[in-house]
């Protein structure tokens, strides 16, 4: 083993009443990735701005090369070779692919930009990466986010860094343009960039990094190999929870007396160029999950059983009655209640209080000419977060400063006051931290016991089938497969019927 690039040794950063960092220590080794693993509040953002010279430290110290370094600001962090790519791509949408490459490092002589030699040299850059084929006097506009994600990356490499640290970067691309970026990654580790990579996605941590550092509560919880660290072992470790707890959510399957109670029936639900007529049976108590990839069709069928979209085909009966869900009023009416997957657009308002979050949709519920008295409003308030552990726990403060998993579950509590019979959860845990996640994934399996039906939508299908009672598979916006879930059914079951629908559908085109 070489020389750390990187070495922090007893790192304490300490804010007004906090204690955000407590003695961690920190190695990042040339031609490695290294994932940065803790749930939100960990101390992982606080580790990254004190390596990229954001925040002094208060104790501990920083080797760059064998070098004690101290670091005033960002500039000193990027003259010691450690570049930094955000989940925001901060690049300028109206300059040229090239100059942002080159952006800050413009060849120059006494007329002015030598542009040749910037394209040139820009070039060379997204070549190294390969992406040699964009051409750098295009606009960075005419790009995806995912190709802006690698020209950001391309700047940084292009100043010949020696660290490079990707911040979620992965956190709005889909699959392919995942593996395209991972493609890249494994490039700079082959020619001995050191990579210090933070993702909440699991799957992605254990097929690109070699190795992770542990924090919780602002403390080092440990070093490790990846491979040598299985995935309960890890969450486990970064929440401070028994894995036996863990693997209780897993072992929760819905149980029913006699015949499993309907209280959600559609037949031949569909919409035009959203979802072809889909059967859908949903029973008392259980989770049902749905699964599929990007653009199967799982968002459209959850809002035509909320009623979000209208429905041109078929019918629903609820609760033995046919029911007409032409509106949300009209499916909160009937006690369904759906939480969508664009938790900033269409969940959360950021300047209200986590109060006047929660209470949105009860209210909405009840109409605004009947205003919920305020003792009732703390009331319900303080039920749901003691209920799903919001924190802090504090109902006036903006929820605009709360983690994502905290929105998340301010969301959930939102509609669980509205007292519903059917819960429509559509990413629910979507980048949010681990912990958050096995909390909300505990609440969910919780509801359940409890008599409420949960649909869940999730693009973790370890997540799905470790929920889920029975798993609706959707592909190409039809529905193709209904599994009841057991031991035999894994993720890698479901992308086999997803595979297999493909090869038929395939052989049918070629007869």
């Amino acid at each position: 083993m070489t020389e750390p690039v990187v070495e922090m040794r007893g790192i304490s950063i300490e804010f007004p009443g906090v204690k955000a960092l407590d003695g961690v220590d920190f190695r990042l080794f040339p031609g490695e990735v290294h994932s940065l693993m803790g749930e939100n509040g960990a101390g992982k953002s606080t580790l990254i701005k004190a390596l990229t010279g954001v925040y002094p430290i208060d104790a501990g110290e920083i080797r760059i090369a064998g070098e004690i370094r101290r670091l005033n600001g960002t500039a000193d962090a990027r003259n010691a070779g450690i570049a930094t790519v955000y989940q925001e791509v901060n690049l300028c949408a109206n300059l040229s692919i090239g100059e942002n490459v080159m952006l800050g490092q413009e060849p120059r002589s006494a007329l002015g930009i030598r542009w040749k030699a910037l394209h040139a040299a820009a070039h060379a850059a997204l070549e190294r990466l390969g992406l040699g084929a964009l051409d750098p006097r295009a606009p960075l506009s005419s790009l995806s986010l995912a190709v802006q994600q690698l020209v950001a990356i391309a700047r940084a490499v292009q100043r010949e860094s020696k660290v490079l640290i990707l911040d979620e970067p992965t956190s709005s691309l889909d699959a392919n343009e995942v593996a395209n970026l991972f493609r890249v990654i494994r490039r700079l580790r082959d020619e001995g960039v050191a990579i210090l990579f933070v993702s909440h996605f699991l799957d992605q941590v254990y097929a690109i990094s070699d190795r992770m550092t542990i924090l919780r509560n602002g403390r080092y919880e440990g070093e490790f190999l990846t491979k040598d660290l299985d995935r309960t072992a890890l969450i486990s470790t970064m929440i401070g929870k028994d894995a036996d707890a863990l693997r209780s959510i897993a072992a929760r399957r819905a149980r029913h007396d006699g015949e499993p109670q309907v209280v959600l029936s559609a037949t031949d639900l569909g919409r035009k160029g959203s979802i072809a007529p889909t059967d859908v049976d949903l029973h008392r108590g259980e989770v049902v999950g749905l699964a599929g990839l990007l653009g199967s069709g799982r968002t459209e069928l959850a809002r035509l059983l909320y009623g979000a979209d209208r429905a041109d085909t078929g019918s629903i009966i609820r609760a033995g009655k046919r029911a007409d869900l032409r509106s949300p009023r009209a499916a909160m009416r009937s006690r369904i209640a759906y939480s969508s997957e664009n938790r900033r657009d269409e969940g959360i308002i950021r300047d209200l209080t986590v109060r006047e979050n929660l209470i949105l949709g009860l209210q909405t519920k009840r109409g605004w000419a009947r205003p919920i008295p305020r003792r009732e409003q703390d009331e319900l308030v303080q039920k749901y977060i003691g209920e799903l552990g919001i924190r802090p726990a504090d109902p006036e403060r903006p929820i605009k400063q709360l983690s994502g998993g905290n929105q998340q579950k301010v969301l959930l509590g939102r509609w669980l006051a509205t007292q519903p019979e059917i819960l429509i959860l559509d990413e629910p845990t979507r980048g949010i931290d681990i912990g958050a996640k096995a909390e909300i994934q505990g609440a969910v399996a919780a509801l359940a016991e409890r008599g409420v039906t949960v649909v869940f939508i999730s693009s973790e299908l370890e997540e799905v089938v470790r929920l889920s009672d029975r798993i609706l598979v959707l592909k190409d916006r039809r529905k193709i497969a209904e599994l009841v879930n057991g031991e035999h059914v894994t993720a890698d079951t479901i992308v086999a019927v997803i595979a297999e629908d493909a090869a038929t559908a395939h052989e049918e085109t070629e007869a």
